[in-house]
């Protein structure tokens, strides 16, 4: 698996350094077992005993790190980084209907929260309404059902929408919800050069890892690029997109897997935007990213040291961006959810705190920590509390942010960065050399690699291999440890009575005529390739449903069965 250090390579390694004497290399090589244990990364990567200058053979300081702020931004994109301004704790918050998650809102804001972020149900996730048959049984359950501009309204009710920036954890239906949160803002009379925050929208990503498509992958392309390109020329300060490695690795990638994939799609809507006529730096300083903190300390922060260095370079020299921001790599992370288990449940809170580190040290910019409970239910509100307060306690407390970057130098980091950023690039080759992502991914060629690698950690864990405090290792017998984490209660019966009666009100007061001529004319736009997102304001602005929007969207677009790839 891992080639380690020979007896007699090390001895010339460490006859190299000043101030050993020659006594003590005996002594030291002396106490070394002729045969050691094996160790890789998450990702395979074959690790040594330890890292020396030699390991850097040819390292150019300059070139691989700079300075904070300045090409190729792999110490940070911002010149002061967290010593002018902290990153943003942005909690992933709802359930239920809006009435409950506003309640959340609040309640995470009065502790300190500094950026909101929306989870929607599974119904909003692929755009059908709460009376719809297939949504029977999942309104409200894993996020809060939004099906309408006036559910939006009562989400943010006494919350000011120029004050706040909100992400929205959503991808086919994106022109939708966020005609929603526009709407809703205009109404509370918040301009739209003030209006901040994320739609998700990625598509590509929902292919490989989350799988919530809806319209196959051309159309579910070019819905997302309306989308950007609306973003750019009407709302200034919103991010368009969040292209996403997060859900990708929580379906079973590694971390080169995730870092290589999330960047090989952020080069297809790039293309894709640059297809459409529209100049690289009108539209790439609104470009975001979404990564997954996981449990291997030193990897995640060596992968978002390489991530940043490696988009950078594809800004700069693949696509031509003249301006600096345009180079920067702006990205949101959230710990791990696949790393928590129902085991032990309170050992969650190690998990995500080391994880969170990880992040910070890593340059991000927005952070969400999971709460322990999560294995189990939508977060409580104590355990929200705790996750957040564990971000705080990072920032204020443990000094990690007084100094920018502070692990540059290290021969393990450096050495790190510099490997993940190689096995990236291998197969970002691959990928281009089979078309680019969107055809990548029509081939099946990421969604086989993302399953190999989750099986392949799958057998590992149950082997004993790779080894989980209180799964596999450390476990315990009595499960009333987990009966006694106090799990959020809440009436989905009840939320999913209520949101079918809002839906059919907000049906039953609306102007028929206009509400008909908004679907008809955004039938028509989708129908002529036009850029839908005037269209489906104007629909949402008629009071159409999500389920309603989308149904036409569907009749034009069609919709997307995954194919078997094997």
């Amino acid at each position: 698996m891992v080639k380690l250090y020979s007896k007699e390579a090390l001895e010339e390694i460490l006859k190299a350094y000043k101030g050993w004497e020659e006594n003590l290399l005996p002594q030291w090589l002396s106490r070394m077992p002729e045969r050691q244990e094996e160790f890789t990364t998450l990702s395979g990567i074959p690790l040594k005993h330890f890292y020396t200058p030699a390991d850097l053979k040819d390292f150019d300081y300059m070139e691989k790190l700079g300075v904070p702020g300045a090409y190729p931004f792999t110490r940070g994109i911002h010149a002061t980084m967290y010593r002018a301004r902290l990153w943003t704790m942005r909690m992933f918050s709802g359930y239920g209907g809006p009435e409950e998650t506003n309640e959340r809102l609040k309640m995470l804001i009065g502790a300190g929260e500094t950026g909101l972020s929306l989870a929607f149900d599974n119904p909003t996730l692929v755009g059908v309404d709460p009376d719809d048959p297939l949504a029977e049984g999942a309104v409200g359950v894993v996020g809060v059902s939004v099906p309408t501009v006036v559910d939006m309204e009562v989400v943010f009710r006494d919350i000011n929408l120029g004050e706040v920036t909100t992400n929205m954890t959503i991808n086919a239906p994106a022109p939708v919800l966020l005609s929603f949160y526009v709407a809703t803002a205009e109404k509370q009379g918040v301009s739209y050069d003030r209006i901040g925050g994320t739609t998700q929208n990625d598509p590509l990503k929902e292919f490989i890892g989350q799988k919530t498509h809806v319209f196959p992958p051309e159309a579910a392309v070019k819905v997302a690029m309306d989308v950007i390109e609306w973003s750019v020329k009407n709302i200034p300060k919103w991010n368009p997109i969040s292209i996403s490695g997060y859900h990708i690795r929580e379906a079973g990638a590694t971390a080169v897997q995730e870092l290589a994939f999330t960047l090989a799609d952020g080069i297809e809507y790039v293309r894709q935007l640059i297809a459409r006529g529209l100049d690289v730096d009108e539209f790439a300083p609104r470009l975001s990213f979404f990564f997954d903190a996981h449990i291997n300390f030193f990897e995640e922060i060596a992968k978002f040291r390489a991530a940043r260095r490696m988009w950078a370079k594809i800004m700069r020299d693949w696509f031509g961006a003249k301006k600096p921001r345009s180079w920067w790599m702006r990205f949101h992370v959230q710990t791990a959810g696949c790393s928590l288990y129902p085991q032990q449940p309170w050992l969650n809170i190690v998990r995500t705190t080391i994880e969170a580190l990880a992040a910070v040290l890593g340059g991000c910019q927005s952070l969400h920590t999971n709460a322990f409970d999560e294995p189990f239910r939508v977060p409580s509100e104590f355990a929200a509390k705790i996750a957040l307060r564990t971000q705080q306690i990072i920032a204020y407390e443990a000094g990690v942010a007084d100094v920018i970057d502070p692990l540059a130098g290290s021969y393990f980091i450096e050495w790190l960065t510099d490997e993940i950023e190689e096995r990236a690039w291998r197969y970002i080759e691959r990928i281009e050399r089979m078309g680019g992502m969107l055809e990548a991914v029509k081939k099946g060629y990421p969604q086989r690699e993302v399953e190999e690698a989750a099986y392949r950690f799958q057998r590992e864990v149950e082997e004993g291999r790779r080894l989980i405090v209180g799964v596999n290792i450390f476990g315990e017998e009595d499960i009333e440890e987990a009966r006694r984490v106090p799990l959020l209660e809440f009436n989905q019966e009840e939320v999913e009575r209520r949101q079918k009666e809002r839906v059919r009100k907000v049906r039953s007061m609306r102007d028929e005529v206009r509400w008909r001529r908004a679907l008809d004319e955004l039938r028509r736009a989708a129908e002529r390739g036009e850029n839908i997102m005037p269209y489906v304001l104007n629909a949402v602005k008629a009071y159409a449903t999500i389920g309603e929007i989308m149904g036409v969207l569907k009749d034009v677009y069609g919709t997307y069965v995954e194919p078997p790839y094997y």
